[in-house]
């Protein structure tokens, strides 16, 4: 019963990493990558479709995203999604192919990407504690049943409260590599 908790709890915590990387991969740096379009929408037949599924995103060079669609009668509704996304991109149209030039990152916006990525830790590390609180909730419900003893079940958080500064840890590093990435010119 024990170890069913702290698998679930393992599987859990990692789950909530890779959600907070896959989240700051999102996030801008000074090279282009095709991951940074990823929440785009665009209206193709009156429903919401993300733009990896109409088009081919391709790094052309270290600025500039080359999307050839599969469809080019979209090419104004792609162009229109990714101007009014919060990315702050200006698409080119040429012919097929729409570029989108990244401009330079400046010092403030560097700076406030950091804090972006600062906000998404700590969401990071609240889902993580989160996943120990269900696990240790778990465990004293085992114990007020009477299906295990006091010393398992301090045995069992202790062995919890290490499984969560591991995956701590795991999103500090995380955090670090993202900060020096944003940083380096």
């Amino acid at each position: 019963m024990i170890n069913e908790i702290k698998k679930d709890a393992d599987t859990r915590m990692e789950k909530s990493v890779e959600a907070y990387k896959n989240q700051i991969s999102k996030i801008r740096t000074g090279r282009a990558s095709p991951s940074i379009l990823d929440g785009i929408m665009v209206e193709y037949y009156g429903s919401a479709t993300p733009l990896r599924q109409l088009a081919n995103i391709t790094v052309e060079d270290s600025r500039t995203l080359a999307i050839n669609l599969f469809d080019r009668s979209l090419s104004a509704a792609v162009e229109k999604a990714i101007m009014n996304s919060d990315l702050g991109l200006n698409p080119n149209s040429a012919g097929s192919v729409i570029r989108v030039p990244l401009p330079p990152l400046t010092e403030e916006r560097r700076k406030d990407l950091i804090k972006v990525v600062r906000g998404e830790t700590e969401q990071g590390r609240v889902a993580v504690r989160n996943v120990r609180r269900d696990a240790n909730d778990k465990l004293k419900a085992l114990l007020k049943e009477k299906e295990i003893s006091e010393d398992e079940e301090r045995r069992a958080q202790d062995e919890i409260q290490k499984m969560t500064d591991a995956y701590i840890k795991l999103i500090d590093a995380a955090l670090s590599d993202k900060e020096k990435e944003l940083m380096e010119f």
